[in-house]
Order: C-alpha cells, then sequence, then structure tokens
C-alpha cells in the first residue's frame, strides 16, 4: 500500500470516529452502550422470567403487549415533554423510573414471589418510561453533535446496539441457565443507573424552552411541522409500508425454516446474519454519506426485500442468510440517514413530538402487519403472502426519488443536509 494510500485510510477512520472526540457525544455514547447490553439481555430474560413462574405462552404475549401498548399510549405525551422540559433531566428521569422497575422484579424473581401481573406491571412502567426517554434522546443529539457530523454519531449508537443485539442474548441465556432471569433483570437495572449518571455527566449550553401551552395545542404544533413537509409525511408512509411488510419475514420466516431449512437452529443463523448485516449497515454509514441521504437510504430499503423473496422460493439456507444480512445492513444504512436528516431539518424546539409521530406510525403498522400475515398466508399461500410483501416494500421505497421534496434534501460540501422550503413559519 503506497503512503497516500495508508493516510487516506486514516483520514477516513479519524472522520468516522470524529463525533467521538465530542466530550458530551463521548459520554453519552459510553452510557447508553451499557444500557443497550442490559436491554439485550432483557429481551430474552422477561421470557424465561414468564416461564419461572408458571406463566403460558399466552402470558407472554400479555406482558409483552403491555410494555408495548403503554409505549404506544404514552409516545406522543413522551414527545410533549421532552420539547417542553431539559430533554437531558427527561431521559435521566426515565432511566432510574426503568431501574427502579427492573429492581422490583429482580426483587420479586429472586425471592420466588414474582406473579405473571407483577411482570406486567413491571413493563407497562418500562414501556411507559421509554415513551419519553425515545423522542428526547434525538433531540438531545441534535442539541450535542454538530449538524455534519449527526450522520456518524447515529450510526455510532445504532452500532454499539447492534453489537449488543448479537451479543447480548447469548451472555443472557448463559446467566438465566445458572442463576435465573432474576438477575439478569437486576443487571439491566445497573445498566440504566450507568446510564443515568452518564446523563448527569453532560454539561449542555442552555436551551431557550418554549412557553407554557396547553398540551393539545402542543401536540397540534408536532403535528403541523410534520403536516407541512410533505416530503416527511410521505417518507413516513413508505417507512409504515415496509415495517407493515416485513412483518411478513418474521411470522412467516420461523415455519419455512422449521419445514425446509433445518430447523430452529436454521432460524437462529438467519437472525444471526441479520444481526450481523445490521452491524456492517452502522459501520458503512459511518464512511458513506450520500449526496442525497433520503434517496440513496430510500433505495437501500428496497433491499430489504431480499429475505422475503429467498424465504417464498425457498432458497438454500446460505442465500436466505445473506439476504437477511443485506436486509440489516440497507436497514441500519437507512436509519443513520433517515435521523440525520430529520434532525437537521426539523427546528429544534419540535424535534421530539415529530420523532413521537414518526415512532408511532412506525410502530402501529408493526402489529397490523403481524395480525394479517397468517390469516393472509392461509388464504393465499405462504409464498404468495410474501410475495405481496415484497411488493409493498420495493414499489413505495423504488418510487420515492420521483418524489421532489426527498430528492431535494441535499447534503451540501460541508456535510449539512438542506431541505425543500417550508410552506409556512415554523410556530413553536
Amino acid at each position: 500500500m503506497t503512503q497516500s494510500g495508508s493516510d487516506s485510510k486514516r483520514l477516513a477512520r479519524t472522520r468516522a470516529l470524529e463525533p467521538l472526540r465530542i466530550r458530551e457525544f463521548r459520554i453519552l455514547w459510553i452510557g447508553q452502550a451499557v444500557s443497550a447490553a442490559g436491554g439485550g439481555m432483557t429481551k430474552v430474560a422477561l421470557i424465561f422470567a414468564v416461564l419461572a413462574v408458571d406463566g403460558s405462552v399466552t402470558d407472554i404475549g400479555l406482558v409483552m403487549t403491555a410494555q408495548v401498548l403503554t409505549q404506544v399510549v404514552f409516545s406522543l405525551i413522551g414527545g410533549v415533554w421532552a420539547d417542553r422540559l431539559r430533554r437531558q433531566v427527561l431521559m435521566l428521569s426515565s432511566d432510574l423510573i426503568r431501574a427502579a422497575a427492573q429492581l422490583a422484579l429482580a426483587a420479586l424473581l429472586v425471592t420466588d414471589t414474582a406473579r405473571v401481573w407483577h411482570l406486567a406491571v413491571g413493563a407497562a412502567i418500562f414501556g411507559g418510561a421509554q415513551a419519553f426517554f425515545g423522542p428526547a434522546s434525538r433531540g438531545l443529539m441534535a442539541e450535542i453533535v454538530p449538524a455534519e457530523q449527526l450522520q456518524r454519531g447515529n450510526a455510532l449508537m445504532s452500532f454499539c446496539i447492534s453489537a449488543s443485539t448479537v451479543l447480548s442474548p447469548a451472555l443472557a441465556g448463559v446467566v438465566i441457565a445458572w442463576w435465573g432471569p432474576g438477575l439478569v433483570l437486576a443487571a439491566d437495572a445497573v445498566t440504566f443507573i450507568v446510564s443515568a449518571v452518564s446523563l448527569g455527566m453532560l454539561r449542555l449550553a442552555p436551551r431557550t424552552l418554549p412557553a407554557a401551552e396547553t398540551f393539545w395545542r402542543d401536540l397540534g404544533t408536532g403535528w403541523r411541522e410534520l403536516s407541512v413537509r410533505r416530503w416527511l409525511w410521505l417518507n413516513m408512509i413508505v417507512h409504515m409500508l415496509q415495517n407493515l411488510a416485513v412483518a411478513a419475514y418474521y411470522v412467516l420466516g420461523p415455519a419455512i425454516a422449521n419445514e425446509s431449512l433445518g430447523g430452529p437452529s436454521a432460524w437462529g443463523i438467519v437472525v444471526s446474519g441479520f444481526a450481523a448485516g445490521a452491524l456492517t449497515g452502522g459501520f458503512v454509514a459511518l464512511k458513506l454519506e450520500p449526496r442525497r441521504p433520503l434517496v440513496v437510504g430510500n433505495l437501500a430499503l428496497v433491499l430489504t426485500a431480499l429475505p422475503l423473496l429467498a424465504l417464498a422460493v425457498p432458497m438454500p439456507l446460505w442465500c436466505v442468510v445473506g439476504s437477511a444480512f443485506v436486509s440489516g445492513a440497507s436497514t441500519l444504512f437507512l436509519d443513520a440517514l433517515w435521523q440525520a436528516s430529520m434532525q437537521q431539518l426539523i427546528p429544534v424546539e419540535v424535534m421530539s413530538r415529530v420523532e413521537s409521530y414518526d415512532w408511532l406510525i412506525s410502530t402501529v403498522a408493526a402489529p397490523l402487519g403481524l395480525a394479517l400475515v397468517g390469516p393472509l398466508a392461509a388464504q393465499a399461500g405462504q409464498a404468495e403472502a410474501l410475495l405481496i410483501a415484497t411488493v409493498m416494500i420495493v414499489v413505495p421505497c423504488g418510487l420515492t426519488p420521483l418524489v421532489p421534496g426527498i430528492r431535494a434534501v441535499r447534503r451540501a460540501p460541508d456535510g449539512k443536509i438542506t431541505g425543500p422550503a417550508v410552506p409556512q413559519l415554523t410556530s413553536a
């Protein structure tokens, strides 16, 4: 390798990690990496906690539903509060609430006094607190990281979360086998405390808080900021359809793997392929900064249809794993581009409200898709259902470059993202 080539690679690596030179981002990143590791373990531990108290498969669904339901119910409220209050304080409070909930459940499990309803209540509290943390965290990133570095900052955050998805479940399985799920929940509580401490260490510039308004007025302001940006809500609809369609992968994939690819172990390899792809997608987002981020990101999202096609045939296991890898990489790459675009093009004073609408629109599609896939497959056949889902991904994502507003979202030479003019003045 020539000296110039070595210098170029070193420069690219330094630029990719540039957000970590910012003290506040570095502290936040460490705290979130630790918290993500605990969260990855808890997803496994909560299932085995239900089984440990003699719960059924139906009870597992009940506990999971309790967490998702409260997160959905409180998501818009969380967005309003995150714009009204100091985001750092709101996130810290959310961490402490989740730590307390996990510690309480851990104590009940360790003392053999836990019941299914305890786990459901704890999951509901957890989901409610998460509804406030999520919108605030997106807005806080825009406060900490310079605009031209936001894509790399988001990619670094996604990278540590994806890494935890790969490693944490395996570690959780070992801990549960030896000491039970209670210890895992206790460890997760500690990771939330670490996250809270890291948030408390942040030194942020004062942010001018909006004048007090009624909740409904604040919520309406967030909706208007979303509705006047045609490129934004059209893109949200595209992502909603993608989330709706990809449910076929999660519902039909395990059954097809069990029937035609070698059983449950084969599906485990497919899931690992997606997780490895997600890690790769985060790495790519650190390096690649396209001039038209949403055009490139949505075209990349077309590739998430590949596992559906591979399962529809079905192709050999290695093809399915490869397609899952590409899908994971595309998903994380799009996420980094999407978040960076929103954080730069949405005013910071309404960022969390718009983010909460985005999260809600995307999330509502997932359970709807999960509910519809089974009946559709029973009526039309598994392969046909997967092909319908493929079309629902490929067509909307593939057509997004035809939307002028999406094409108008561009990256300037200095790295900042600009977008189309807003039809009306911003009101907060």
